[in-house]
């Protein structure tokens, strides 16, 4: 299938200072809530107009209402507790530090919609298409379930995966029934599974990460199943970790691809590809017929701005294994998957995507 978006984004934008201002006078009491959302509201409508006018293809709130790409997690689910597990983060400031995603300590129940404060905005104030994102269930798998506490309550991986498909698939059903024609799930924790060092470390402790990732691919599938799929776009996004300019799995996608491309129900998928930690596009030989690929070439880690030549030669390249109509093209992950955002401005941000936005004008128009 032909990209029907060829200048891509994957969703979060640097907030600008004011609201990170905000948002931490409202965590110390000094402001209201009605007063943050008054804030968050303003920066929306300053990013939906920048993107308008940079011509970005499909358009995001940028997140700009959470704490993180998966908080709205823990604000609509009750059975998350304040402990986490700790991740091996590379790159500026690395090393052990708590993921983003709080660990569940009791059977999780949904107590409202995760987007239910974002999308009313977003649908009367977007100047065009949008999307919307959500977590993938099979994230949490790795990232929320901790032992001597997690397993209390969901004795299995699978248990938990099933209640976790249960409330993303109901958001999902929520967000179609309500006009939303684009829908991502971001899927970082993949990566684990292609990280040689991570399966290794699985492996040690007698799991089997090939059948694990199976076993999330289905569980993120099942999210899928009885939702109307005309005129509607799923997507998968995939990378490898973006917090303050730090990652942490490297790998290229040879050793899940033929699972990830060909057992994943979705019509695209958005895949990290700004580093050699990404590996090569032989495994985009692989994508099924009649789906479409968002390189992800333009970092969102570093200010440096890439030269469109060197794009056009990648994307070229890229071709060599997907139809080059089936391709689009996207910064590798969001500009800031936590509110603090990557170490660079918000100029920087806009020179990338309008370098987005010109390289596809170059080569599909």
């Amino acid at each position: 299938m032909p990209a029907r978006f060829r200048a891509e984004q994957v969703g979060s934008l640097l907030r600008p200072a004011e609201l990170l201002q905000a948002r931490a006078a409202h965590g110390e009491s000094k402001i209201s809530l009605e007063e943050l959302r008054a804030k968050e509201d303003h920066a929306i409508r300053q990013a939906l107009e920048k993107q308008r006018r940079v011509g970005i293809d499909i358009l995001s709130d940028g997140e700009m209402r959470r704490g993180s790409w998966a908080t709205g997690m823990a604000e609509a689910v009750e059975g998350f507790v304040a402990q986490r597990v700790e991740l091996e983060w590379k790159g500026p400031g690395g090393g052990r530090e708590g993921s983003t995603l709080l660990a569940a300590g009791a059977k999780l129940k949904k107590t409202c919609k995760l987007t239910a404060h974002e999308l009313p905005f977003l649908k009367k104030h977007a100047p065009g298409a949008f999307k919307v994102t959500v977590p993938a269930p099979s994230n949490f798998v790795l990232a929320s379930y901790k032992a001597g506490v997690t397993d209390r309550f969901y004795p299995t991986h699978g248990d938990f995966l099933c209640d976790l498909a249960d409330i993303i698939r109901d958001e999902i059903q929520w967000l179609v029934s309500e006009g939303v024609t684009y829908i991502q799930l971001d899927a970082p924790y993949y990566s684990h599974y292609l990280d040689p060092t991570q399966r290794e470390r699985m492996r040690q402790t007698g799991r089997n990460p090939d059948a694990e990732f199976e076993n999330g691919i289905e569980g993120d599938n099942s999210c899928f199943r009885g939702i109307p799929r005309t005129n509607l776009i799923l997507a998968l996004h995939v990378c490898r970790g973006n917090n303050r300019s730090r990652w942490y799995t490297e790998g290229g996608y040879d050793v899940i691809a033929e699972k990830l491309f060909g057992r994943s129900d979705v019509d695209t998928f958005l895949l990290e590809y700004d580093t050699q930690r990404a590996g090569g596009f032989e495994p985009l030989r692989l994508v099924p017929r009649g789906k479409s690929v968002v390189l992800g070439l333009i970092t969102t880690k570093e200010p440096n701005l890439e030269s469109q030549d060197e794009l056009r030669r990648r994307i070229d390249e890229a071709a060599r294994f997907i139809p080059i109509e089936n391709l689009a093209l996207s910064p590798q992950c969001g500009f800031a998957s936590v509110a603090a955002g990557n170490l660079l401005s918000e100029d920087d941000q806009w020179r990338k995507l309008e370098l987005v936005v010109e390289t596809a004008r170059r080569v599909w128009d």
